[in-house]
Order: structure tokens, then C-alpha cells, then sequence
């Protein structure tokens, strides 16, 4: 089963979890300091981390802003704020779900089952069936575009996954969202807007002219192996 890494100081709320996390069938490890799941995760990396903001060494941001030099594994933030600039910020480092205290630990470990599930990769053959120049590697979480690495961030890479998986199917940023594993009601919509642009900034460095990644106004976007 899964192992899930939390990272709480608070002991009443690490146990509700963990109790709630094992009654589901997941292992668990539990630990108090950023610095130390850092380490953790180096040597024995967890398959999904839950990870509390307010740590006291240092915040669960930037502890998130370290992570994501070394690993991709899906993270969970704790947090006692609801204000919407902070679950912004959250997700735009990196983060796939975003939970505010207090919680119930049923429902956290709910979402780290749909986390997990959407985690699950995809057949690259699926994507191979559309043609073009592109070329998926879900176990390695890259994607070449004309022979070229691209390098992408983990929600550039979902996006592009998921445009590339369906061929002219026009997307909304609703589903994009989905595709991420965000959750609709997280207030990041408009940020789909800025991982398109930069995916496309990344595309031209290949192919100049190339324009495979289609604006629909006030519907969504498409990729079109017609203009890869």
C-alpha cells in the first residue's frame, strides 16, 4: 500500500491521521520538522506527503520550494488560513490539494486516495495513438516534442499530458484543473491561463512557428497535431 508521509508538529493532530490514514490501509511515517521529512524523503521517498504550513523550523512553503528540486511526489498542505492569496500561492509551488484546519481526517484521507488515483500513470500508448511530433514517457514524467527533451514543470507536463491524450478536444480550464488534480474550488483557474503561455514559450523554443496548443475563446484550449 501506499506510504504517506506526514509532517505535522502538533501530536493530537499527526495521530487523528495517522489513525484515520492506517484505517484506510496506508503506511504512515510521522514527523515533526520540515528539515527532517526533507531528509526523509531523500532517502526513503513516501508516495504522497501531508504537510503542514506552520512548521517550526521552517514554513511548509518553502519546505514545499525544496522538495521540488529533488521529487514530484503529490503533497497536501495543513493550514489554520483560509484566505484565498495563501491557496494561490500553495498550489502555484507546487502543491495538489490544500486542506484548512480543522479538518476531518476521513475527508483528508479521501483526498489522498483521488490524489493517488489521479497520480496513477497513463498508458503512453494512448498518447502515441494521436500522431505527431510528440513523445510521452508517463513513468519517467517527461515529454519529447521533435526529438527535443522539454523541460516542464510537474503541472506543465499534466496540462500538456492531457491535451496530447485527446486531439482536438477542446478542454476547459474546469477540466485542465482536474487534470492537474486541483480542486475546482481552489481559486487557481486563472493560473491555467499562465502554465499555457509558458508551455507554449516552451514549444516555440523548438519549432518558431509552431502553434499546437489552441486558444477556443471562452471555452478552453485544444492541441492540434494539424499545427505541431
Amino acid at each position: 500500500m501506499p506510504h504517506i508521509l506526514i509532517v505535522e508538529d502538533e501530536a493530537a493532530i499527526a495521530d487523528t491521521l495517522v489513525f484515520a490514514l492506517q484505517g484506510e490501509g496506508f503506511t504512515t511515517t510521522w514527523l515533526s520538522l520540515a528539515e527532517a521529512a526533507l531528509e526523509f524523503q531523500q532517502r526513503t521517498p513516501a508516495d504522497l506527503l501531508i504537510l503542514d504550513v506552520g512548521l517550526p523550523d521552517i514554513s511548509g512553503f518553502e519546505a514545499c520550494k525544496r522538495l521540488r528540486r529533488f521529487s514530484e511526489v503529490p503533497v497536501i498542505f495543513l493550514t489554520a488560513r483560509d484566505a484565498e492569496i495563501d491557496r494561490v500561492v500553495g498550489l502555484e509551488i507546487g502543491a495538489d490539494d490544500y486542506v484548512v484546519k480543522p479538518f476531518s481526517p476521513r475527508e483528508v484521507a479521501a483526498r489522498v486516495k483521488a490524489i493517488l488515483k489521479r497520480m496513477a500513470p497513463r498508458s503512453s500508448e494512448a498518447v502515441a495513438e494521436a500522431g505527431g511530433p510528440f513523445r510521452v514517457d508517463a513513468e519517467r514524467v517527461q515529454i519529447h516534442y521533435r526529438d527535443q527533451l522539454l523541460v516542464l514543470t510537474r503541472h506543465e507536463f499534466r496540462l500538456l499530458q492531457a491535451l496530447l491524450a485527446q486531439p482536438e478536444r477542446v478542454f476547459a480550464r474546469e477540466q485542465l484543473l482536474d487534470a492537474l488534480g486541483v480542486p475546482a474550488d481552489a481559486g487557481y483557474e486563472r493560473n491555467i491561463d499562465s502554465h499555457i503561455k509558458s508551455l507554449r514559450a516552451k514549444l516555440r523554443q523548438v519549432v518558431v512557428d509552431a502553434e499546437p496548443i489552441q486558444t477556443h475563446r471562452g471555452l478552453g484550449y485544444s492541441y492540434s497535431p494539424r499545427h505541431a
